[in-house]
C-alpha cells in the first residue's frame, strides 16, 4: 500500500478547517453527517460550535450524535438533547441523535473479535460523513483521534456497550470496564472497518490537536490540558492521520508530552491503530504536507 497523504497546518483558525477539507480535493455530498464530541456535562475540553461553524456551514452538515453507556448527561435522548442545546450546537447546527429511536447492525465478518457493530439507525439517512474529532488523550482507549470517534463515536448506546465488552450482547454497565483491554482496542477497529464499508470513500477525517488533556471529552472531571496545542491534520486515511498525530506528539519538543505519552502507553492505544492497518482500514505509512 502507498503512503497516504496528511495535511498539516499549525493555524488554529475555524478557517484553517475548510483550507484542510479543500486539500483533500473530495467534496462530500448529499446529507452530509458531521460526527463530533459534544462534550460531556462540565468537560472543558471539548471542541466548541464557533470553532468549527465555518466548516459545517461550509459543506452544510448535520452534526451527529450517540448517546452513551454511562451515567452522566448525554446517555438518554432527552438529556443529550438538552445538553447540545446548552452546549450550543443545537443553536448553530441542525442536530441528529443517531439512535434516538434504534439501531441498525452492520457487519464485519472478518472481524478480529467483534462480527458486527451496533450503530444509530438515524446514520441511514446520511449519504457521506465528515469525521470531524478532537485529539487528546482517553482514560481507557490511550487517546482519542479519528479511529474512537467512527467506533465508539457512531454506535449506538447498545452498540458501546458491545464494542467495549468485546462482543457481549446486552452488556451490563460494569461489563465496560472489565472486559478485556486489548481485545477491546481491537474491536473498536472492527466497528471502524464496519463503517469504511459502509460509507466507503465518501467518509473525510479531520482531527484537530487543541486542549490535550489525558482525559477525553466524555469525561465530566477532565485533567486541564498537558501539552501545548499542535495544529489541525486531515486525510481520507484515517489510519495515518492518527497515526500522523501520534507521531507529533511524540515528536514535540513540549515536556508536557510525557503525560500523554504515559496515558497513551499504558493503554497500549497503538494496538487500535496497528489493528485498523490489519483490517486494511488505512495504513500508517504517510506522507506529512505542511500546508503553513
Amino acid at each position: 500500500m502507498s503512503k497516504s497523504k496528511v495535511y498539516f497546518t499549525s493555524v488554529l483558525e475555524p478557517k484553517s478547517l475548510i483550507t484542510l477539507y479543500e486539500k483533500l480535493d473530495i467534496k462530500l455530498s448529499g446529507n452530509i453527517a458531521v460526527k463530533l464530541h459534544s462534550g460531556e456535562e462540565g468537560n472543558q475540553n471539548y471542541l466548541k460550535p464557533e470553532f468549527v461553524k465555518e466548516l459545517i456551514d461550509y459543506v452544510n452538515g448535520t452534526v451527529v450524535e450517540c448517546n452513551t453507556a454511562y451515567e452522566g448527561e448525554r446517555n438518554t435522548t432527552e438529556k443529550h438533547k438538552k445538553l447540545m442545546e446548552k452546549h450550543g450546537w443545537s443553536k448553530h447546527f441542525n442536530v441528529d441523535i443517531l439512535d434516538a429511536e434504534s439501531d441498525i447492525v452492520l457487519e464485519n465478518p472478518n472481524g478480529k473479535i467483534i462480527k458486527k457493530n451496533y450503530v444509530g439507525k438515524n446514520i441511514e439517512n446520511y449519504d457521506s460523513v465528515l469525521m470531524l474529532s478532537h485529539f487528546k488523550g482517553h482514560p481507557m482507549g490511550g487517546f482519542g483521534g479519528a479511529l474512537k470517534n467512527m467506533s465508539i463515536g457512531l454506535a449506538s448506546s447498545k452498540g458501546k456497550g458491545y464494542i467495549h465488552s468485546n462482543g457481549k450482547e446486552d452488556a451490563e454497565y460494569e461489563d465496560i470496564f472489565t472486559s478485556d483491554h486489548d481485545s477491546f482496542l481491537m474491536s473498536m477497529a472492527d466497528a471502524c472497518k464496519t463503517i469504511t464499508d459502509y460509507f466507503k470513500d465518501k467518509i473525510v477525517y479531520i482531527n484537530v490537536m487543541v486542549n490535550m488533556s489525558v482525559d477525553c471529552d466524555c469525561c465530566a472531571t477532565a485533567e486541564d490540558p498537558c501539552m501545548k496545542d499542535i495544529g489541525i491534520l486531515a486525510s481520507t486515511d484515517p489510519v495515518a492521520l492518527d497515526q500522523a498525530c501520534i507521531d507529533l506528539v511524540y515528536n514535540s519538543t513540549d515536556s508536557g508530552k510525557e503525560h500523554l505519552i504515559k496515558r497513551i502507553e499504558s493503554r497500549n492505544g497503538l494496538l487500535t491503530i496497528k489493528s485498523a492497518e490489519e483490517q486494511k482500514i488505512g495504513t500508517r505509512e504517510y506522507e506529512l504536507i505542511n500546508i503553513d
